[in-house]
């Protein structure tokens, strides 16, 4: 079997929770055995003498498209594509380019292609007519599964759309989504597409509730974190060297300080975890690692830099970290006393398993996914209620049985979401939807 996958947010420079749940779709795929092509929006020339150069130059920048100007040639080509088929271009794998700087978010394709401007362009026709854009790939793959719900389908393929959440439904305050054309989008995935899939119960529930035409063609695949060897030797290995690495590197006690890794935006919470850590007196730093987002002054508003704020100096044991390689990101979580991720609302809370894996104890909410992820392996908290994330944080820094029995509970509960468990639901899904009629 050929199955592709988008490579839209495996090409951002910095990462996200899609690009992780890519890589590891990407292993599962070619784990069970199956030949993986991938199908990026990078721009390249038609010569092919510098496509490699043009795409690893794009895929190592901060690539951003420009629409062209209405009338323009560029417009009016742009416009042909609502009735015609898109070319994807074949990108070489073993040219003449160093690529291993890639290999975090650059999976190991069998063919990999490219289509330049493929996302904003398809988004830009899906605004004005409410059209798919068709792509053509020579020998198509058999499934082709979307990370995200775009409005693109390859021809020849089953198209599967993964909607990890509906946030911008549940909470339209903490997105600047067009609701309009977004609750567009998703009934036209539906319609569209051959199957849709989901990463939690929660998240199926929701995509039912507000789109009961999904009732039937929505499977809940869940999802798993590839185990890289760096998180293996940090599961099993000396916490000698890895607190002393920690403390090498970023002036931290091993298991003394809380972490938050994640967006900063309203949904994620972090205003009232940094006032919740405040009000606890706990003394560990915290941690709040994350690039900003939209409405991140806010969340942040408590820890801002201000001359002008005579009650800064309180706040000394709250760090701020923007972005951090993954090799860093895990061995951050891997020291520390706690993971606190409280929340609003999520598909499926990634950085719950991340820590699960690792044995840290994590602090949750209690909404949403994450007790399906978190099982009884976490603490669970009201994210709305201060006093509760505050009294979660104290029972974490002072009880090491806890602590202790949480390590055991979180790897354990982690294994539910093993790579192989995953690979298994994919393949019953693949299988389901060959077997079946064609749309």
């Amino acid at each position: 079997m050929r199955v592709g996958i988008d490579g839209f947010n495996l090409a951002l420079p910095f990462g996200t929770g899609v690009a992780t749940y890519s890589m590891s779709l990407a292993h599962a795929i070619q784990a069970a055995g199956h030949q993986l092509d991938g199908v990026y929006g990078l721009r390249t020339p038609f010569r092919k003498v510098l496509r490699n150069v043009n795409f690893f130059e794009a895929l190592g920048a901060e690539y951003q498209s420009k629409a062209p100007r209405s009338w323009s040639f560029g417009w009016g080509r742009e416009l042909s594509w609502t009735v015609k088929a898109r070319k994807a271009r074949q990108v070489d794998l073993h040219g003449k380019q160093e690529v291993r700087p890639f290999a975090h978010r650059l999976p190991d394709f069998d063919r990999l292609f490219t289509v330049s401007d493929l996302f904003d362009q398809a988004m830009r026709n899906f605004r004005r007519f409410g059209t798919f854009t068709t792509v053509s790939l020579p020998d198509a793959p058999d499934i082709m599964h979307w990370t995200y719900p775009w409005p693109i389908r390859v021809a020849g393929a089953r198209n599967i759309y993964t909607m990890h959440d509906l946030v911008p439904m549940k909470l339209p305050y903490a997105s600047l989504d067009n609701k309009k054309i977004y609750h567009k989008l998703m009934r036209a995935c539906i319609r569209k597409g051959d199957h849709i899939a989901t990463v939690s119960e929660a998240s199926r529930a929701d995509i039912v509730d507000f789109f009961p035409e999904a009732e039937g063609k929505i499977t809940n695949t869940y999802q798993a974190i590839r185990p890289s060897a760096q998180s293996l030797s940090l599961a099993s290995g000396d916490e000698a060297e890895v607190g002393q690495a920690i403390k090498s590197i970023f002036r931290l006690d091993f298991q003394d300080y809380f972490l938050f890794f994640g967006a900063i935006e309203p949904k994620k919470n972090v205003g009232r975890l940094i006032e919740a850590y405040l009000a606890s007196g706990v003394k560990a730093p915290l941690v709040v690692l994350g690039r900003r987002a939209w409405g991140a002054d806010v969340e942040l508003s408590l820890i801002q830099r201000d001359e002008t704020r005579p009650m800064k100096t309180i706040f000394k044991n709250i760090r701020r970290i923007d972005y951090l390689p993954r090799r860093l990101l895990m061995l951050l979580v891997r020291g520390a006393k706690g993971v606190a991720f409280p929340s609003l609302y999520e598909g499926f809370g990634l950085p719950i398993l991340e820590a699960m894996t690792l044995g840290t104890p994590v602090i949750t909410a209690n909404t949403s996914s994450m007790p399906e992820v978190a099982g009884s392996a976490a603490l669970l908290v009201d994210p709305y209620d201060i006093q509760d994330i505050a009294a979660a944080l104290r029972r974490i820094d002072t009880d090491a049985e806890l602590r202790a029995d949480l390590f055991g509970r979180g790897i354990a509960q982690a294994e539910k979401f093993s790579m192989p468990a995953y690979q298994d639901r994919l393949n019953a899904l693949y299988d389901s939807l060959l077997s079946g009629p064609r749309r």
